[in-house]
């Protein structure tokens, strides 16, 4: 079950998702009536956020927390075309397409999500150019990711692996003393991602460890040199 916040965490929430850069120099104004209804609630892991097929009543930014994008294959296989963390949006395209969701979305941990009426989200892009610019930078970087990892599927595991880990340092990397720090997702989904068998995917994370070329714990998962591991795809 959710939870909601209280009006004062609400509050800090709030903030978060005004210092989201998809809102950065948007007009004040706009940016505060277009966030005024947004809803705060915390969700468990494994809880599912959307469901395909759903009609789109809100759009969603990630406050806290980690989900992943998953559709079916033909053979009713889990794919996880996507993993979005804190600043992300999703749910974005089907209020703006007025069509049901096109895909699954669920926690992978606990994670503090706002959701913003439709209405408002399409309105602040009707009104604002920039936003528009936003969405479509957005969308394009997404494309873009998508697109390399076809241009992989063909590649040799080590490079598959490599890819996945250097896609989500893309999305989701954060600058640690030790390098850009990404999470240390369980093999099942970074197997899911790469299309590799989750065997695979622990044989190569080993190697990739041995080789310096990335240090593991509990929860965090460290690239200290994104050029070296960059180099594996050449």
């Amino acid at each position: 079950m959710d939870v909601r916040y209280s009006s004062r965490e609400n509050q800090s929430d709030n903030a978060l998702i005004l210092s989201s850069s998809f809102f950065a120099e948007l007009p004040e104004g706009a940016v505060k009536q277009a966030t005024a209804q947004v809803v705060t609630r915390r969700h468990p892991a494994n809880q599912v956020i959307l469901l395909e097929n759903d009609w789109g009543s809100s759009v969603y930014f990630i406050l806290e927390g980690w989900v992943k994008i998953r559709t079916y294959n033909l053979d009713g296989k889990e794919v996880t075309l996507n993993i979005l963390g804190k600043g992300e949006l999703f749910g974005e395209m089907a209020p703006l397409d007025e069509v049901p969701r096109s895909t699954d979305v669920i926690t992978l941990v606990q994670t503090v999500i706002g959701n913003m009426p439709a209405q408002d989200f399409v309105r602040l892009i009707h009104n604002e150019p920039l936003a528009g610019i936003r969405l479509a930078q957005l969308m394009a970087r997404r494309l873009r990711q998508v697109n390399r990892r076809l241009r992989l599927r063909e590649s040799d595991s080590m490079s598959r692996v490599a890819d996945i880990i250097l896609f989500l340092a893309d999305g989701q990397g954060t600058l640690g003393q030790e390098g850009v720090e990404i999470p240390n997702l369980p093999h099942r989904e970074l197997s899911s991602l790469s299309g590799l068998a989750r065997e695979t995917v622990t044989r190569v994370l080993s190697k990739l460890e041995k080789k310096g070329l990335i240090s593991r714990d509990r929860d965090v998962l460290r690239i200290p040199d994104i050029d070296a591991l960059e180099r594996l795809l050449v």
